[in-house]
Order: structure tokens, then C-alpha cells, then sequence
């Protein structure tokens, strides 16, 4: 019994670098992030007391798992 292999040869498409994206396509959505994330750091970090935007306890209620596992205190 003869064995045949057959070999196929495999191209590998030419890799070209990539272009470094230009800070002005990237700046406007790395400001509109950074401002979400402070605002998210805002509601779960000092929403509640003299600084409250809303007043009752209903934010507090639905960030107080995540405060507690950031590190903030609450009660």
C-alpha cells in the first residue's frame, strides 16, 4: 500500500503595518467616555446627602451594591 501525501502550499496574505489613528478622531470619544465614567463616579460615589441631584433614596438604592464594592461609604 502506497502512502500519498499531498502537500498543499499555504499562502500567508501580505501583512501591511497599521496607520497610527490621528488624535482627532480618537480625542471626542475619549472625552465623551471620560465624561460618562465621571458621571458614573459621581452617582455611585456622592449621590446622597448635601450634594444629592435627586432627592429621595431611589439612585442610592440602585448603586449600593456597586458602591460597597467600590469602597464607599454609606451607612
Amino acid at each position: 500500500m502506497a502512502e500519498v501525501v499531498a502537500s498543499a502550499a499555504i499562502s500567508t496574505p501580505a501583512v501591511s503595518p497599521s496607520a497610527p489613528l490621528p488624535v482627532k478622531a480618537v480625542l471626542p470619544w475619549a472625552v465623551f467616555v471620560g465624561l460618562l465614567m465621571l458621571v458614573a463616579l459621581y452617582f455611585v460615589g456622592a449621590e446622597q446627602g448635601a450634594t444629592a441631584v435627586f432627592a429621595g433614596e431611589g439612585v442610592h438604592e440602585w448603586v449600593h451594591d456597586g458602591r460597597h464594592l467600590l469602597g464607599f461609604p454609606c451607612h
